[in-house]
């Protein structure tokens, strides 16, 4: 982190600021170097100029929060970025400083000192998180030879698979990235979500898979099972007991919802054992968990308006509408004339304007959360 003199000198105003405006929370600012790069089309450099700036930006932002996942992965080719991202920069740069600037012929590059009001960029970030992509936190709990936790295990992976092959975006939110086990497990406990929140600001999610599970030696090896008949086989229960978290639309963590289920495993060995218990509870509890989470985003599915400019009749009407029913998470699409059409869509409404800006035929013109606007070229 480089501060320099005018850096130091918007990090006391601000300071001062925090200090005589009333505000819920305290003001932090950072300030650090970040860079921006942007393809120049058309030979339009001030059109790249301005959204390599912007990038410059939500970089800073990024490393202000230790955001795993970069906005121009989730935004492919970042064609909304005068929209939703120059837009949500307001209240949260302080400051901002060109360093360097360089016409790279193809694309544009901006290198700047950058000033982040930390409270406000955890939001503005979560702006463009997904509600299919799923965070996951399961750890169990080993008995021998003292209570201690498994973080990565059998468990966790297969759940992960499971979500995935019903079509979620799925993150393995391990310790050495989050906080550590003891303090997820806490955070539970206490109710106090602060460091699940940490996790969605990672990652981008507005719903987590928190978990925990562990096992008991039903019957051991060797065991008198009657009759005098020894136990040929380890045999143990595993029990999960997990919440699923995600985000009202105040930004508050709540419990979307909770459960316990019970698998149990048959090995030779305690270990294999355990395994195939995780394995087991991982069959059972992945269906049932991908059942909740699609019963949510259905739940939360948006209606978007979607005015398409320059269709010459109904023809044109109707291959726009088989388009956009093609598109991922677009679940209905209605017509209402000749252009217009409302859209049933489970995602954030900025990824469906965003697909669309993919499309050759189509060319954003405005957006809202509710409302998109599209020119159609032929």
């Amino acid at each position: 982190m480089i501060k320099t003199k005018n850096a130091k000198i918007i990090i006391t105003v601000f300071s001062l600021i925090c200090i005589l405006l009333p505000v819920k929370a305290p003001c932090s600012v950072e300030c650090i170097d970040a860079e921006g790069e942007a393809p120049i089309m058309n030979n339009d450099v001030s059109a790249a100029k301005m959204e390599a700036v912007a990038r410059a930006k939500w970089a800073a932002i990024g490393q202000t929060i230790g955001m795993e996942i970069k906005v121009k992965t989730v935004v492919q080719n970042n064609a909304l970025i005068d929209e939703v991202v120059i837009k949500k920069i307001n209240g949260v740069v302080a400051g901002f400083k060109v360093l360097r600037e360089e016409n790279k012929k193809d694309t544009y590059l901006v290198k700047s000192n950058v000033c982040i009001e930390s409270a406000n960029a955890k939001e503005a970030a979560l702006s463009l998180a997904l509600n299919n992509r799923i965070g996951v936190f399961i750890i169990v709990k080993k008995q021998s030879p003292v209570d201690t936790y498994e973080e990565t295990n059998v468990l966790s992976e297969k759940l992960t698979g499971k979500l995935i092959e019903h079509g979620y975006s799925v993150i393995d939110a391990v310790p050495a990235q989050v906080p550590g086990t003891q303090g997820i497990e806490d955070a539970i406990q206490s109710g106090n979500y602060t460091s699940l929140r940490a996790i969605m600001y990672r990652y981008l999610s507005n719903v987590l898979v928190v978990g925990k599970a562990d096992y008991t030696v039903a019957t051991g090896k060797g065991d008198n099972i009657g009759y005098n008949i020894s136990m040929p086989f380890q045999h143990v229960v595993t029990r999960l007991t997990y919440r699923i978290f995600t985000r009202d639309s105040s930004g508050k963590i709540v419990v979307l919802s909770a459960g316990v289920e019970q698998g149990k495993g048959l090995a030779n060995d305690l270990d294999e054992a355990v395994q195939r218990g995780l394995e087991d509870l991982a069959e059972k509890i992945g269906p049932k968990i991908a059942d909740k989470l699609n019963e949510y985003i259905k739940g939360i599915a948006k209606k978007v308006s979607v005015k398409i400019v320059g269709l010459a009749d109904m023809s044109e009407n109707f291959a726009v509408k088989e388009t956009l029913q093609n598109i991922a998470w677009v679940t209905k699409v209605q017509e209402k004339g000749l252009g217009e059409f409302l859209v049933d869509y489970q995602e954030n409404p900025v990824y469906l304007a965003n697909s669309m800006s993919l499309k050759k035929e189509f060319r954003i013109e405005e957006f809202s959360p509710y409302s998109i606007t599209v020119k159609y070229v032929k």
